[in-house]
């Protein structure tokens, strides 16, 4: 019986990858980021917007952000107008992650930008940008994973993962999530 490739970590290499920044700008963020984002007992959105747009993410106005959110790398993350981001959200962006406007993140939700090719035995990591359209909404304790647009509008159901695009005013629901029906807004 032939042997079979293993995978092997002691070959991981992504020193391609870069998060755009610095040590020292990823390491205030860190801090930061457990101070006012990820720690549970600070409720003041304003100041997690002023944060953001500080470290480089571009913020729209009237956007408002539970305790408890991490966010990867602020500097690659744009927020539209109005947006809702809810307790427990995290927003795992190794790449940029464009939020449109009137989005709502549930809580839990989980937008990953990241993954490794199981394919290699070196399980290289692939990186892939989201998109939100205007007015999606992500349910609470949903994932959309790397490479993904939720066209205008779309709705991923609770408990729902995102593996291909979603189309404009759809429903969508299940692992993988499908399409349920049309989104009528009133």
């Amino acid at each position: 019986m032939p042997t079979m490739p293993q995978t092997d970590l002691s070959q991981y290499d992504n020193s391609w990858y870069s998060p755009r920044a610095g040590v020292i700008r990823r390491l205030l963020w860190y801090f930061t980021s457990h101070l006012f984002f990820t720690h549970g007992l600070f409720p003041i959105s304003g100041l997690k917007v002023f944060l953001l747009r500080l470290y480089g993410a571009g913020v729209g106005k009237g956007v408002n952000i539970k305790p408890s959110v991490n966010i990867k790398y602020p500097w690659l993350l744009d927020v539209g107008d109005y947006v809702w981001i809810g307790e427990g959200v995290w927003i795992d962006n190794l790449t940029s992650v464009k939020i449109g406007s009137h989005c709502c993140l549930s809580q839990g939700a989980l937008l990953l930008t990241g993954n490794h090719n199981y394919k290699k035995k070196t399980f290289d990591l692939m990186v892939g940008e989201i998109v939100l359209e205007d007015g999606v909404w992500i349910g609470a304790k949903s994932l959309v994973c790397p490479g993904v647009t939720c066209k205008s509008h779309s709705l991923l159901n609770v408990g729902s993962v995102a593996t291909g695009d979603l189309e404009a005013f759809t429903i969508y629901q299940g692992n993988p999530a499908q399409k349920v029906k049309e989104r009528e807004l009133k």
